[in-house]
């Protein structure tokens, strides 16, 4: 089975401390078919804190992603050079909260260097990152109703045209269970999901499956099996595979169990992404 690994991080995200150079040589190492670094862009922290109004700027914990987004693209651009013949090496970036600042999003979307975009809702309008909320002082009512914004939002992510996947569909159901416990049911957001998924498959977009859930306490992938078939079933016909590492050891990790499930699902190749076009890899 050829490997693939188009969600991950180095030292040019703001989570993370991989050096961007160890991260090559080992997935080199490894032969992975292609190779995607996608560090962190978030759209609604783009500029510095003195550019955000008091009200606003506390729903970020960092800012600047400018200058994160140029450090990581410069890097990858001449490391592509670098292992030209050696290595798949894509110029990648998780675009998170494109809805919150179009404008921004549209000036990554124009830089030529990209050629990957994963789209990301980490937070919705008006709230803290999933990652940041403490569920625990929430009822299951107010759960469910900031899950409801949740998929409204990427349903309305994926009318838009400013990214290649959405990235680990689900995301926020990550940490409710893997720090509370908390179990939500989002089949109750069936529907909504269908929608995105049509529009998805109708714009020549992708979802990707990523792993990250697999090894950290979360159990499944992010989306899981049903609703990799359910994009299938809807005429969804890309899709990536990716750790979401933020570390060197965890580059492609779980990715064998993340193309099983893109098979059972009905896939029969993977995509990647180079110059913002899709290529496709048998599964073998």
């Amino acid at each position: 089975m050829k490997l693939m690994d188009c969600h991950t991080h180095t030292e040019f995200s703001v989570d993370s401390e991989a050096d961007i150079d160890l991260c090559v040589m080992r997935a080199a190492e490894l032969g992975l078919a292609a190779y995607a670094i996608t560090d962190h862009c978030e759209c609604n922290a783009w500029y510095g804190k003195e550019h955000y109004s008091e009200d606003t700027w506390y729903l970020r914990e960092s800012f600047d992603y400018s200058d994160d987004f140029e450090h990581s693209v410069t890097a990858v651009t001449a490391l592509k050079k670098r292992y030209d013949g050696k290595l798949n090496l894509l110029c990648g970036v998780e675009l998170g909260q494109i809805l919150h600042d179009t404008e921004v999003a549209k000036m990554v979307n124009a830089d030529k260097r990209v050629d990957f975009i994963i789209g990301s809702v980490h937070q919705v309008l008006g709230e803290m990152d999933f990652y940041f909320i403490n569920y625990e002082k929430m009822t299951m009512d107010e759960i469910y109703a900031l899950l409801e914004r949740y998929f409204k939002e990427v349903f309305e992510l994926s009318r838009t045209n400013l990214f290649d996947v959405i990235g680990h569909i689900t995301y926020c159901l990550r940490y409710m269970k893997q720090r509370h416990g908390i179990e939500a049911d989002i089949s109750r957001y069936d529907d909504i999901i269908e929608e995105t998924f049509r529009n998805l498959a109708y714009n020549g977009k992708g979802i990707e499956i990523n792993t990250s859930g697999l090894r950290q306490g979360f159990g499944d992938c992010f989306p899981n099996l049903k609703y990799a078939r359910m994009y299938r079933n809807l005429g969804g016909e890309i899709i990536t595979v990716g750790s979401d590492s933020h570390t060197v050891e965890d580059i492609a990790a779980n990715t064998t169990e993340g193309i099983e499930i893109a098979r059972a699902a009905g896939f029969t190749r993977l995509a990647y992404f180079k110059k913002r076009q899709p290529y496709f890899i048998d599964i073998e």
